[in-house]
């Protein structure tokens, strides 16, 4: 699962959907300023990996976290605030 957060692309899209309950890829592609086609992608393998689920809502494709996805985004997030924390400190 940690693999499909370890694309910055990835990431993005993943902390978008902490945010909120679901997004679709327009809404996706808008937030992490990328082309549709390349967030499908990125989406798809968010989805492999079990970090993303996807329902469809008419001919739209609604996407969120796993229960799972969303715990290790979380601990992923603040290893990464914690780290920056640390560096500021070494100044």
């Amino acid at each position: 699962m940690a693999r499909g957060l370890a694309d910055p692309t990835r990431l993005t899209l993943a902390a978008a959907l902490l945010e909120t309950d679901e997004l679709c890829v327009c809404d996706l592609s808008w937030v992490a300023e990328r082309a549709q086609n390349l967030v499908s992608h990125h989406v798809r393998v968010l989805r492999a990996q079990g970090v993303v689920r996807s329902r469809r809502d008419g001919k739209m494709v609604m996407y969120a976290l796993t229960d799972e996805g969303r715990q290790l985004l979380i601990m992923v997030l603040a290893r990464a605030s914690t780290m920056a924390t640390l560096e500021v400190a070494r100044g």
